[in-house]
């Protein structure tokens, strides 16, 4: 009787159900690759999952006063796509994502104390990873990168204390810089930020030369670092790691890489996927 009881709350447990809440988006990604959906249906599900997830947080806003809750409300919800839609950027490498966001799910079950159900999605990530590891035999497709994106925020919100919370989100910098960094440089440029295009900085240095397992194990490195320092440190740790990152970053965006605007030149008549 212990054994099913304990059986019973581990399935109860808001990660154990997270995937499940994360499902429809999954489900949308799906024929959205087959069918080219509009892009308004897609963000209304996406705003959907945003309140769903928000149902499950850990994170308080009931101690805020009102005005103040609406505003924060609003910008986790604004905060929610992005995760969703900077994951879905950045899938266009084999490995890149996958690898990156088992590394910061496996922070967060740490850090939650997660319990085996959620563990299995981690395990099945992993295997995911062997199979779209360079050269790629499978990919993630509208259908998983939306869902893991989706997943990330939520258990970024299951985390208890908003520190804790932002430190979690800063593991993925790699990940969600390259892409925040693509998306102002393309607004400033004019360009609309949901066509698909080469101006990453992993497409950009796959350009200059580099194998995609080497860029993918960069990427993946500086996602663990991240993770070490999240897991031993605190978020102030997490914070002093991603800016010096994100320093790496533009070093190799201003050395290594095929200069953001020889790239734009080059692609700004061909769609090319992410």
């Amino acid at each position: 009787m212990t054994s099913l009881i304990a059986e019973v709350a581990n399935w109860s447990s808001p990660l154990a159900t997270l995937p499940f809440f994360c499902a429809p988006l999954a489900l949308v990604g799906l024929l959205d690759d087959r069918f080219d959906l509009p892009a308004g249906f897609r963000y209304a599900v996406q705003l959907l999952t945003s309140f769903m997830l928000l149902s499950l947080a850990g994170l308080s806003l009931f101690v805020l006063p009102l005005a103040v809750r609406v505003i924060v409300f609003l910008l986790l919800v604004i905060a929610i796509t992005a995760v969703i839609n900077f994951t879905n950027f950045m899938d266009g490498l084999d490995g890149l994502v996958a690898g990156c966001l088992t590394i910061a799910f496996i922070a967060g079950a740490v850090e939650l104390a997660a319990p085996w159900s959620f563990w299995s999605v981690v395990g099945a990530l992993l295997g995911f990873l062997v199979w779209n590891w360079s050269p790629a035999k499978v990919f993630l497709g509208d259908v998983g990168s939306t869902f893991l994106g989706a997943m990330f925020a939520g258990i970024v919100l299951l985390v208890p204390s908003w520190p804790s919370a932002l430190g979690l989100l800063l593991v993925a910098t790699p990940l969600f810089a390259d892409a925040f960094v693509c998306v102002l440089r393309r607004l400033m440029a004019g360009h609309k930020i949901f066509q698909a295009h080469r101006l990453h900085l992993f497409q950009r240095l796959h350009q200059a030369g580099w194998p995609q397992a080497h860029i993918a194990i960069i990427y993946i490195s500086g996602t663990s670092a991240l993770a070490l320092a999240f897991l031993v440190g605190d978020w102030r740790w997490v914070m002093a790691g991603a800016a010096l990152e994100v320093l790496f970053g533009f070093w190799l965006d201003q050395h290594v890489a095929v200069p953001f605007s020889v790239t734009i030149v080059s692609t700004k008549n061909t769609r090319i996927p992410h």
